[in-house]
């Protein structure tokens, strides 16, 4: 693992800590105390991060948490060990944490056995503690300020961007190199916030999304596009067949299971 210097006292690490899914970790360094950006899917993978965390600074830390999904937050406890206080998320991110954080465990019973189990050291589900709703949130860092701010529902109702003097971190608003993830989505409104970030793309030197590379204004802008044009499709499926929508299913521009779940969350959403 190598960190990658953005600017802007802002760094970013990719790391597996499952076998074939690379997590974004931001890190962003002021003069008093460092935020980390999404902490990972176990103690085991929490681990890994912090230790990297610490070759570059020693300050206290704060967590932000991009979303309520196990890659991304199931490290807390590692962090609160070392001595973070402060978490951040969006309240509804809270609440999906709150209601979903123990059935999540099963996804790591291959990569975390303990985190899996729920015993062990640092194996507790660490909720946060400060919480950003409809308003944008300033976090002073000393000398560096960090903007936690909420477009809307897409891919879950609870998405937090983050925004450094270089940097977006989208979380998984954005996904490079696969399909989007539509277990917790709203399609239509994911699409519209895709727009967003395309109007919000030049105020950065970079959009890091949660997993892949940094995404330029074209990526975003046709993953836009490509969210709108299956809405379309599909609602269209649903309004003239609504009985017969899956058959929609191999037009739309996603594998064969993400197109499923996309159909099935476009249907649930919609009213």
């Amino acid at each position: 693992m190598e960190w990658r210097d953005l600017g802007g006292n802002t760094y970013v690490l990719g790391s597996q800590g499952v076998p074939g899914v690379r997590l974004n970790t931001g890190l962003v360094v002021g003069a008093e105390r460092a935020m980390v950006v999404d902490t990972g899917c176990g103690p085991r993978h929490g681990a890994q991060i912090l230790t990297a965390v610490r070759e570059l600074t020693e300050l206290p830390l704060v967590v932000a948490t991009t979303h309520a999904h196990w890659d991304h937050f199931f490290g807390n406890a590692v962090f609160r060990h070392d001595g973070a206080t402060e978490f951040w998320a969006h309240a509804a991110a809270a609440r999906a944490m709150a209601a979903t954080g123990e059935s999540q465990r099963a996804f790591v019973g291959g990569t975390e056995p303990e985190m899996a189990a729920g015993t062990g050291a640092l194996t507790e589900i660490v909720p946060p503690t400060a919480l950003v709703e409809d308003r944008p949130v300033l976090v002073d860092l000393g000398g560096v300020s960090v903007t936690l701010f909420w477009l809307g529902r897409a891919h879950t109702d609870g998405d937090l961007l983050v925004g450094t003097p270089s940097t977006l971190f989208a979380g998984d608003i954005v996904e490079e190199g696969a399909d989007p993830s539509f277990e917790d989505s709203f399609p239509a409104d994911w699409a519209d916030v895709l727009r967003q970030l395309v109007g919000l793309r030049d105020r950065y030197d970079f959009l890091v999304p949660g997993h892949g590379k940094p995404a330029s204004s074209g990526f975003v802008a046709g993953m836009a596009d490509t969210m709108t044009h299956a809405v379309r499709q599909a609602s269209d499926a649903l309004a003239d067949m609504p009985d017969l929508a899956t058959k929609a299913i191999p037009m739309l521009p996603y594998g064969p299971d993400e197109a499923r779940l996309f159909l099935s969350r476009l249907r649930a959403t919609q009213h």
